[in-house]
């Protein structure tokens, strides 16, 4: 085995070089004579070396130096490379499969002056990323991985802040989809049929129709039929006229469920002209007996079923091999297009660069205060603006309408503010140094309703501060693109916490469990707010109240059976993740 020299290398500020002169730096490159002891100390010391500039320039240069390890001056900012030359390390990647790419690390070549974007922090002198270190990828079953390592690249944490990033005991659970051997009996009949085919019309926000795609596919296999490529209906509210090529990879999509539904880009020409059966009027929670006794006829006669509306209609209590089925789609073959795959996963590693990072997914724009009965409490103004809204459209308003703003606000039913979410955080421990990536749209009142958390984590960015000139534009006016980069950004943090429940926030918390309980803070509102709403409570004191409250809500593993009525993309343990030593996933 032949051994390779090791080399290291110490990067050296351009400010330092630069004040050199070429003579002065010739002196530092050309390998000195050797002198003797005695000569070199006669020629130090002697008379003549104090008026020497190069004996002058030595003692400048070595107080400077000096003075800032006295004074603990943090090179950082001028060296944004590793404080330890040669330092390696190997990390594990959290990208779930569709999300994986090795994590690079950007460095500045040049001066690199601190703005308020991470941006400027990749850019080397010519206006180039610059590449500094590779990460080993370790996946497991089909690339859904572990929890990343939280420090890298030498960016140590004190004790202190190393507990605000720790993650949660897994208790040994991984991805487990084996299914029954009646299932895959069936499985050549449903994907060999030609007859019976489904068209599903999927609504709402690009994670919602995520939900609505997993059911279809679902009742696809409880009909026997083929499944024709979801349609997706115009949002009414962003206008987004994207097809589910646009945002997913068809193809993988296709090949994932090769073995569970027939998945189909449009009807043969033999069904073209045939006239779908359409139903718009599934119950909620409905059984796979209910769609059977209700459709299966009407289908084998027409050779076509429409669906509308499938959101919430399917029972989340389902059979253990199509519960399986719904972990297969949510968390493999649903994975996004190779274009936001590739931007999402360049704006993760940029995050991902200077440390460990938080992500937020913050529910403070407009149509949520109105559709939700709460109230932003940045002022008397905006609160005016959100009731004359709510009286002038009371069809938006989802909540209860039987209860006031006060008790909403007490029963956990509304957004935290900014100001919430500061103390929240603070009092669980994150520290002010926190890179923080925020996911969501605009909320109400622009960044002046930031300001709690911007003043105490100044490290806070979304995609448009991470992003380079240019680089979203494609994705303009495309509000599902944009939802689905965040989610990529938010799924790779090594924290993730969102300020309300959403159909966003609970897709991730199922693909971050999926992926090893990477920790997932669930704000604990109902029990939290009378302590918020007490200003005589000292803050240490407030601090273990919080902690105590959030100890089981930081995204430990969670049965579904005790959790009766959700959803298995949300809670995949027991039907969709085992314990090790159990047979485990090859899809």
């Amino acid at each position: 085995m032949v051994k390779t020299k090791k080399l290291c290398y110490i990067s050296v500020p351009s400010q330092i070089i630069n004040s050199l002169s070429s003579s002065s730096l010739q002196s530092l490159l050309v390998s000195p004579k050797k002198y003797s002891k005695t000569s070199f100390t006669k020629r130090f010391f002697s008379l003549s070396s104090y008026k020497s500039t190069k004996f002058w320039f030595l003692t400048l240069f070595l107080f400077g130096l000096f003075g800032m390890l006295k004074l603990g001056f943090d090179l950082d900012y001028l060296i944004p490379f590793s404080p330890y030359p040669c330092f390696t390390t190997q990390q594990q990647d959290s990208f779930s499969e569709g999300y994986t790419k090795p994590l690079l690390s950007f460095a500045s070549n040049g001066e690199n002056h601190a703005q308020n974007s991470l941006k400027d922090e990749f850019l080397n002198g010519n206006g180039e990323l610059s590449v500094v270190s590779n990460i080993e990828k370790d996946r497991i079953s089909k690339g859904v991985s572990q929890p990343q390592a939280l420090i890298s690249k030498g960016f140590a944490e004190s004790d202190e802040d190393g507990e605000f990033w720790k993650q949660p005991d897994g208790m040994g659970y991984k991805p487990c989809l084996q299914f029954t051997r009646d299932y895959k009996k069936q499985t050549e009949g449903v994907v060999k049929n030609r007859r019976k085919y489904l068209l599903v019309v999927v609504s709402g926000g690009m994670n919602q129709q995520r939900n609505q795609i997993v059911d279809a596919v679902v009742i696809a296999r409880i009909l026997g039929a083929a499944l024709v490529v979801p349609i997706l209906q115009v949002n009414v509210i962003w206008g987004d006229e994207s097809e589910f090529s646009d945002i997913f990879d068809l193809e993988h999509f296709k090949k994932v469920l090769a073995n569970d539904v027939r998945i189909v880009s449009s009807l043969p020409s033999t069904h073209i002209m045939t006239r779908p059966v359409e139903e718009k009027r599934t119950p909620l929670h409905v059984s796979p007996q209910w769609i059977r006794a209700r459709y299966l006829r009407r289908l084998n006669r027409d050779g076509v079923l429409l669906l509308r509306g499938l959101d919430s209609r399917l029972s989340k209590e389902l059979p253990s091999d199509l519960q399986k089925l719904r972990c297969k789609v949510a968390f493999h073959a649903l994975r996004f297009a190779p274009p936001i795959l590739e931007l999402g996963n360049k704006l993760a590693e940029r995050m991902r660069s200077k440390g460990p990072y938080l992500a937020l997914h913050l529910r403070m724009e407009k149509d949520v205060w109105v559709r939700t009965g709460c109230l932003p409490g940045l002022s008397p103004e905006f609160d005016e603006i959100i009731y004359n809204e709510r009286k002038q459209r009371p069809e938006l308003l989802t909540a209860k309408s039987n209860m006031t703003y006060h008790e909403r606000k007490l029963a956990g039913l509304c957004p935290l503010n900014a100001m919430e979410v500061t103390r929240l955080l603070k009092a669980l421990g994150a520290p002010k140094s926190a890179k923080i990536f925020w996911a969501g749209g605009q909320p109400l009142g622009g960044k002046e309703a930031l300001l709690p958390l911007t003043r105490e984590f100044p490290h806070f960015y979304n995609k448009e501060d991470l992003a380079m000139p240019g680089e979203l534009e494609p994705f303009a006016n495309k509000a599902s693109f944009m939802a689905a980069i965040d989610y990529i950004v938010s799924e790779n943090s090594d924290v993730f916490m969102p300020s309300h429940g959403g159909n966003m926030g609970h897709a991730i918390q199922g693909h971050r469990a999926y992926a090893g309980h990477k920790k997932y803070i669930t704000p604990n509102k109902r029990h939290m707010l009378p302590y918020f709403l007490n200003s005589s409570l000292p803050e240490t004191e407030f601090n273990r109240i919080i902690k105590e409250l959030h100890s089981e809500s930081l995204g430990q593993p969670e049965l579904r059976t005790s959790k009766a009525g959700r959803d298995v993309t949300k809670y995949p343990v027991p039907e969709c993740m085992c314990k090790a030593g159990r047979t485990h996933t090859h899809l």
